[in-house]
């Protein structure tokens, strides 16, 4: 199974993130009074929202809260438009000075109405991407198998998300038919999308999840892996065979339901994004954290002068070695060369056939014709003998005029 939703870089574990979708009209109002009610019943310390780049598609709302009275948590949502769909999509990270604990309140219920509905105004708890399908809810499986496979395999491609599939062994009662997610912790409360397969779609369901290389067993459940698998999960680990759907807490799943939460998981699309607007972008300071940030401030101009210093006093250090080495290379007479003939190679096409032609240019007694070739023989006393006589005759002589 291939995933391009997540990276391979884990989640910090001092963060809860989550993402979902907004049905109603106004999401923002929603948030402002949800807000205003926990600052004034003291759940929150304070919370702002900063203004938007104008034109910019998208509102932000900070908050910062004590989780267990004493550790600062600070979390920021952000809410987009769908232009696909009706809606909107909010986007929540909350990051706190300790790792996260299950038992902390949960930041979705600090920016959203604790029951999911905003007043009437439309649902906030829809999953981001995979329709039909909500937190706190029992989401029963399609009937139809293939439709059952696309939307367990979409499911379990956002990371955001913890996915539960149970299987009923016999049709419940009342009790059972109740979510189980309202037994976890708060801190899990909103991260798990529970699906529900009846006791006549046990085939149909591990047929479905077996491109995800899990089953689950006849009246228990499964957790699905993420993509890339977490390291150290153990697909016999968390599978739960019995699970007793009576209105009990199943102890064992919450147990395997923790101990998958704590891994490493991969970072879903969209959370490097949301994280560095969180930590780079934080408007929601204290007098003391604003003195801090102008402190770091100062120091990074600080080391950045430093370095230009630095890398000023290179440059002109070698700017220095430079003008020497030319100064001395001026003042070196320069070798006189022998004049070389230009080769072949300098000399132009016209320069070279004649060449070629001087090298065949034969001697002049070998270009006269043949007697034979219809020209008139030579006269007696005449031709090469007697050429080579008159020669011999003459150098006699001169030899006898020298002596």
């Amino acid at each position: 199974m291939s995933n391009s939703a997540t990276d391979r870089a884990p989640v910090p574990q001092t963060l809860w993130a989550a993402r979902g979708r907004h049905t109603g009209p106004d999401p923002d109002d929603v948030v402002r009074r949800t807000l205003r009610r926990h600052r004034t019943s003291g759940d929150l310390d304070d919370f702002t929202e900063p203004s938007a780049p104008e034109g910019s598609p998208h509102r932000v709302f900070e908050a910062r809260w004590r989780a267990g009275g004493k550790v600062t948590v600070r979390a920021r949502l952000t809410l987009a438009a769908l232009p696909e769909r009706p809606g909107h999509e909010w986007t929540l990270v909350a990051e706190a000075e300790e790792p996260w604990r299950a038992e902390w309140p949960s930041p979705a219920t600090l920016f959203w109405p604790e029951d999911g509905v905003s007043g009437g105004d439309g649902d906030w708890d829809q999953h981001p991407t995979v329709s039909g399908l909500r937190f706190r809810q029992v989401n029963a499986l399609p009937l139809d198998d293939k439709e059952m496979r696309r939307r367990l395999r979409d499911a379990a491609r956002e990371a955001w998300c913890v996915n539960l599939v149970v299987h009923e062994a016999m049709t419940p009662d009342e009790r059972g038919r109740l979510p189980l997610a309202r037994l976890l912790p708060p801190g899990l409360r909103h991260r798990v999308i529970e699906h529900r397969a009846t006791p006549q779609q046990f085939r149909a369901v591990n047929w479905a999840l077996k491109d995800l290389g899990v089953e689950v067993p006849r009246g228990g459940a499964v957790l699905l892996p993420w993509d890339p698998a977490p390291a150290g999960y153990d697909r016999q680990a968390y599978s739960v065979r019995s699970v007793f759907l009576d209105g009990s807490e199943p102890a064992e799943l919450f147990t395997a339901l923790r101990d998958f939460a704590a891994l490493p998981r991969p970072r879903p699309r969209g959370l490097g994004e949301a994280l560095t607007g969180l930590r780079e972008n934080w408007t929601l300071m204290t007098a003391r954290e604003e003195l801090e940030r102008e402190r770091r401030r100062v120091e990074r101009y600080r080391e950045a002068l430093e370095a230009m210093t630095k890398s000023r006093d290179l440059y002109r250090e070698a700017a220095e070695q430079a003008h020497e080495a030319l100064a001395a290379y001026r003042d070196t007479p320069l070798p006189v060369l022998p004049q070389q003939r230009p080769s072949a190679r300098n000399q132009s096409p016209l320069q070279q056939l004649t060449r070629s032609f001087e090298r065949l240019r034969l001697p002049a007694w070998a270009q006269r014709p043949e007697a034979g070739e219809g020209m008139p023989r030579s006269a007696p006393g005449s031709g090469p003998e007697a050429a080579g006589e008159a020669s011999g005759s003459v150098s006699a002589a001169g030899d006898g005029d020298r002596v």
